[in-house]
Formats: C-alpha cells, structure tokens, sequence
C-alpha cells in the first residue's frame, strides 16, 4: 500500500496530508500568526520552522517517516514548466532557495520534501505548479516588445477539476476544449485545449477578486506609482492583498457580501455583479481562442460554493457552453493523486534543469 505525505506551506499556514492510496488517514491546515513568520527575514530562513511542524504533525497523528513511500509537496516559484509530475532533485532544490521567480512559502516544499526524501530513500514529487506554462506563441504576445503574459496561477485546482470532468463526464480531456476558472482569494482563468493549456489570464491582469485588483486602468496605475505616495512594496501590496472586495467592501469573504446583498446593500450588488461580470468577460476571452468551440466552462476553487455568484456567471457564459461547478480547492488530494499516478506508472515524472 502506498503511503504518501502531501504539504503545502503557504503564506499564512502549511496544509499537512497523509494518503493512504486514495483514503486520506489525516489533512490538517496548521496557523502561521505573523509574529512566527515575521522571526525570519528571508521566505527560505523558515525551513527548518516548517519542516519540524511537519514532522511534528506526523507524529501527532502517529505516522511514523519510516512507514512513507512517497512524498509531494506543493510547487514552489520555478522558472516555466510543464504541467504534471516533476521529480525533486538537487537543481530544483538550489532554483527554489537561490533563484526563484519570486518569494513565497511554498518555496520551502520541495526541499523539505528532498531532505525527507534522502533520508527515508524514497522518491519526492512537486505536482501541477503555480508556474506552468504551456501557452501558444500568439497568447504569449503583449504590447511591449520586452513583456510577454504569463502563465501564473492555480493550476493544481484547475487540472484536478479537469482530470474530475474526464472521469465523470467519460469524455477525454486531451481531446476537449475546457475554460478553466479558479474562483478564490486570487481569480484566473485558464484555456485547456487538446491536453495542453494554450492561454491563460492570471490575477494580475484578470477579474478584480476578493483581494486582488487584476487588471488596471494603465495610465491611472502609473500615475498612483509616481504619486509619492507608495513604495513598490506597499503599491504591490496594495495590489495583491488590498484590492478588489477588500477595498470596495472592506471584507474579502464573500458569505458577509451575499449577506449584504441580503440585507439590501446596492452598492455591495453592484460590486459583486461587477466582479461577476470580469470573471464571465475572461471567460470569452478563452473561448474566442479556440474559435468559441468549447465543450464545457468550469468554475472550482472556495467562491465556486457560492450558487448566487456562479449563478451570475453561468448567466452570462452559458451561450458559449455549457457550466459545470466543481466547488472546492481540493490541493491536498489533487497532490496526493498526482503522485500516486505517478507510483502506479499511469505518469511519467519529469526532470527539472536549473535555470542560472
């Protein structure tokens, strides 16, 4: 029987998994407060912080190291990749602690996850991550000869819905055309075509979200930049943790805007039917990408439970083709799957290269 250990350290917790086969024995989210992650100056000073609340966890939840055949962690920032399965190994391990493409907790993942690995002398995986980029050269082109958009965004969640529609809608996914929509604290919207995602929006130019601006009005953008009134770190943070509900509402939980709604607040309807309306324009957006011949949208992550914002969006999209909600993140299982494909020899792991 495989025994898989899933983590996923993220900005304010680090999600802990043990699956055995595809029954998980425990999932557990354990709370950073910002006095333990404020300690260390740099993201990769907190390996070892991390990587003891792993072990510590296991133990509490009597898991011996000794009794684990695999281990996936969540994919750090690397450098563009494919979608899939990828081996930890050392140039994956130096890319994440000396050049990743930006700082962010899951960095510390996959070296925990090489360190346990050695140790135990069992293999190591990252799964679907943040940085996979499959576009097409036409999707790539952007208005500044020295720009070019990005891939960046929740692929683990999407590809599991995708792999979720296959098996549920017995249809394969390497032969469809799915509009992909990751509905959370972040919003991005995927074109996964013939097996491959060929364009993509991420939320730094996609729907305002629960926190996030997505796209700007440019000239307005630059003009706040050269106001004097932000550093590039508080205008950044501005953008990526203030925006969107957050600065319109004041809340980025959007339980307390449906109650707004509820309670007859105009203003909160028109902001919600707003960022509805982003989400359903990125959606064809994708669709004219592949001539409108599209078999299905799908809208997951946490906002996807909401049936008055999909609603909302199905509304709008539904012409295109049809909606299927698969509510829910789901990254510990997606992680844990991933892997285990990848033990039964349904997958083949790639190698990384480190990129200097």
């Amino acid at each position: 029987m495989e025994k898989i250990l899933a983590m996923n350290p993220g900005s304010t917790s680090t999600k802990i998994a043990v699956y055995e086969e595809e029954t998980p024995l425990f999932v557990e989210s354990i709370e950073h407060s910002a006095e333990e992650t404020g300690k260390f100056d740099e993201i990769f000073d907190q390996y070892e912080f991390r990587k003891d609340t792993i072990i510590e966890c296991l133990g509490r939840h009597g898991i011996k190291l000794e009794d684990l055949t695999a281990i996936v962690s969540r994919c750090g920032l690397l450098p563009p990749i494919k979608a899939g399965a990828y081996r930890v190994n050392e140039d994956m391990v130096w890319q994440l602690h000396y050049k990743p493409q930006n700082e962010h907790a899951s960095n510390v993942g996959a070296p925990i996850a090489y360190a346990l690995s050695q140790q135990l002398g069992i293999p190591a995986f990252v799964y679907d991550g943040i940085t996979v980029d499959e576009m097409i050269p036409v999707t790539k082109v952007a208005g500044f000869a020295s720009m070019r958009r990005k891939a960046l965004g929740h692929n683990l969640n999407m590809r599991a819905a995708a792999k979720r529609w296959e098996r549920e809608e017995k249809k394969a996914y390497d032969k469809a055309n799915l509009v992909m929509v990751h509905l959370g604290g972040g919003i991005t919207v995927a074109l996964h075509s013939q097996g491959q995602i060929i364009d993509f929006v991420s939320d730094e130019e996609g729907p305002f979200s629960p926190e996030r601006t997505g796209g700007l009005p440019a000239f307005q953008l630059v003009d706040m930049a050269f106001s004097g009134e932000y550093t590039k770190k508080t205008l950044m943070n501005k953008i990526k943790r203030q925006g969107g509900l957050i600065d319109h509402l004041g809340t980025n939980d959007t339980r307390k805007v449906e109650q707004m709604i509820a309670e007859g607040d105009e203003h909160a309807k028109l902001i919600y039917e707003a960022m509805a309306l982003q989400v359903s324009k990125f959606i064809a957006s994708m669709a004219v990408t592949v001539n409108c011949e599209v078999d299905n949208i799908i809208l997951t992550g946490g906002i996807a439970r909401s049936e008055m914002f999909t609603g909302m969006v199905r509304e709008r999209v539904q012409k295109i083709a049809p909606v299927i909600v698969y509510p829910g993140e789901n990254e510990m299982e997606s992680l844990a799957f991933g892997a285990l494909r990848v033990l039964r020899g349904q997958e083949e792991a790639r190698e990384f290269t480190k990129v200097e």
